[in-house]
């Protein structure tokens, strides 16, 4: 089983929420908070500090949280997937995009009341805990769980669990 922990940005500025939007292997584009898998060896905010820096150019010199963690599980794909999403207390720089890794190709401040539609294509697992924690602000950490059961793109179901 293919084991990933993963870190998401919730940074937000005087026009809203900041979301990168990102270019899958199968030229399938969507939009999440800005981060990325932490590298063996990275404190976990070391890599999502990292993570936000290239994928954006801003500098988080301070984090808060998580404001929330998930676990997704996809046995029937061979993978597991931890997730912590954390707030950015204060950042520096400019919004420019330079990702070494090629994926982001745009990022844009969204009104959160707008970012529903902006993560409408997104997985599940990144959508509804993000949508839920603009809708309700909590900062008690909490943790949601989905399983994936199939064998493939198109023969896949979620469950949040």
């Amino acid at each position: 089983m293919r084991e990933w922990l993963v870190a998401g940005g919730i940074i937000l500025g005087p026009e809203g929420l900041l979301l990168v939007e990102n270019r899958r292997r199968n030229g399938h584009h969507d939009w999440s908070p800005p981060g990325g898998v932490i590298d063996d060896g990275e404190t976990l905010i070391g890599g999502l500090t990292r993570e936000v820096s290239e994928e954006t150019g801003l500098t988080v010199t301070s984090w808060a949280g998580p404001l929330y963690r998930l676990e997704t599980v996809a046995p029937g794909l061979g993978w597991h997937l931890r997730f912590e999403a954390h707030l950015a207390l204060e950042y520096t720089g400019e919004l420019h995009i330079d990702d070494p890794d090629g994926i982001v190709v745009d990022a844009a401040w969204v009104d959160p009341d707008l970012c529903g539609e902006h993560l409408a294509s997104n997985h599940p697992w990144v959508r509804e805990p993000l949508v839920e924690w603009l809708l309700e602000r909590w900062d008690d950490g909490r943790s949601f769980g989905y399983r994936v059961d199939g064998d493939g793109p198109g023969h896949t179901v979620v469950t949040r669990v």
